[in-house]
């Protein structure tokens, strides 16, 4: 079966076992970038990338036999995100299906512990082989691959407004880490906030649409720990098209709680026109690099 987001990348033609075949074999024989590393057990893993645009492509992973043959393990479309999104404290932690790892931070700005798929896996296995090390404090730049979005208008907004909402994050966000610190009268502040914040919501939405009221959000989405369901505000569109099918994807910087990375969308699983200001709403598979 063929990884959901293929079609995030330009893929949405393959399907088949012998469709995913082709793309993975001109990956290892035309790699655009290729990693190895020696395992304790001395064997090799490998990874051959292969990019379709600037931004995305396909990693191929396995190792190298006795004999120096590929063995093949898995493959996963990759999206690189532009702007580093945060640069707080990174726990990681090997996931248990294959040699590939998660990365975790806890973030004020959204409130939730975030959880993404590590894309530069090899150069922690490097230092894992150095030292056993699983927390960091890198810059982390984020990026989404997502099979499917809208387009929505803005939230009208006047200068007064947009600036008090400011305030009133960098308020919120203090509060968070003081709470955290464990100051009382921080906690009991935030827990007021949140209970008038409840009761102006309850009150509105029996009249208003909840996209007039929620301005932009991440939430986990689904049973797998890395997938989210967003909605942000555009900061960023370029569009770009996949060298080997053809087809058009979209690059959208996206502001989701003062929290900015990128997301690629196929242009045919995009509902309406993405411009600067408004705001794209979907499910995305979070995944990221850590500069070591």
């Amino acid at each position: 079966m063929a990884h959901k987001f293929l079609r995030s990348i330009g893929f949405s033609g393959v399907h088949t076992r012998k469709d995913i075949k082709k793309i993975l074999k001109l990956a290892v024989i035309s790699p655009t970038e290729k990693q190895y590393v020696t395992l304790p057990d001395d064997s090799i893993a490998v990874e051959y990338r292969k990019d379709f645009s600037d931004s995305f492509g396909i990693a191929v992973c396995g190792e190298f036999s006795e004999e120096a043959d590929f063995d093949y393990e898995f493959y996963y479309p990759y999206f690189r995100g532009q702007y580093v999104s945060t640069t707080t404290e990174i726990e990681l932690e090997r996931l248990a299906e294959n040699e590939t790892f998660a990365g975790v931070f806890d973030d004020t700005r959204v409130g939730i512990s975030i959880i993404f798929r590590l894309l530069n896996r090899l150069d922690y296995l490097k230092i894992l082989m150095r030292d056993d090390i699983h927390s960091v404090r890198e810059p982390v730049t984020l990026s989404g691959l997502a099979d499917s979005g809208t387009i929505l208008l803005p939230i009208k907004k006047d200068k007064r407004q947009i600036i008090q909402g400011k305030k009133d994050t960098i308020e919120r966000n203090r509060l968070i880490a003081d709470a955290r610190a464990g100051d009382e009268t921080a906690m009991e502040t935030l827990t007021l906030k949140d209970i008038d914040m409840y009761s102006n919501i309850s009150r509105k939405i029996m009249t208003d649409d909840v996209y007039t009221l929620v301005d932009t959000y991440v939430m986990p989405f689904g049973l797998e720990c890395d997938m989210y369901s967003i909605m942000g505000e555009i900061l960023g569109v370029k569009k770009e098209d996949n060298n080997l099918t053809g087809e058009e994807i979209y690059d959208l910087t996206l502001n989701c709680n003062d929290l900015v990375f990128d997301v690629c969308v196929n242009k045919a699983d995009l509902i309406g026109e993405p411009m600067l200001g408004r705001r794209f709403k979907g499910n995305i598979w979070l995944t990221g690099k850590i500069d070591f």
